[in-house]
């Protein structure tokens, strides 16, 4: 029983570890809903246009924290805005501009990977909502984390 009670702590914390963004979440989903609702007109909407969507660092040691900025370029017919981006594990933070990005013109979303805690192949997602169509596009940070000596 108490082997049963101990997995099931740490099953517990495990989870709560990759989802520190609590009630955040719920605000965050109601903010891709609201965005799902409003059509876009697909001829005249803005379009990322991203030079990667998935970067790997390779191997990096735990602990480390590592950045890298997505480049991307709105060729669409209208002004980007980027509503929110969001990851899967409070370990990755996106920064995004909060600023229209015009027809043409070029952004960054910079990611940051704190791998404190983390071992082996680490996959994570960033799913940016803008008022394109689709409203969403996903990233992807991929690294494997080794355990310091």
């Amino acid at each position: 029983m108490n082997k049963l009670f101990l997995c099931v702590a740490a099953a517990g914390l495990l989870f709560s570890a990759c989802n520190q963004q609590g009630k955040s979440n719920e605000s965050t989903t109601a903010v891709v809903a609201d965005s799902a609702s409003t059509a876009v007109d697909a001829t005249n909407a803005p379009v990322i246009k991203l030079e990667n969507d998935t970067h790997d660092f390779g191997k990096i040691k735990e602990g480390e924290k590592v950045t890298y900025a997505f480049k991307f370029v709105n060729s669409g017919k209208s002004p980007l805005i980027i509503k929110d981006a969001v990851a899967t594990c409070g370990c990755t933070t996106p920064e995004w501009p909060k600023a229209p990005v015009q027809p043409g013109a070029s952004g960054e979303i910079k990611v940051t990977f704190d791998s404190a805690h983390k071992g082996g192949l680490q996959d994570k997602q960033i799913t940016v909502t803008a008022n394109t169509n689709p409203a969403q596009t996903m990233m992807h940070l991929i690294g494997d984390v080794v355990a310091t000596k």
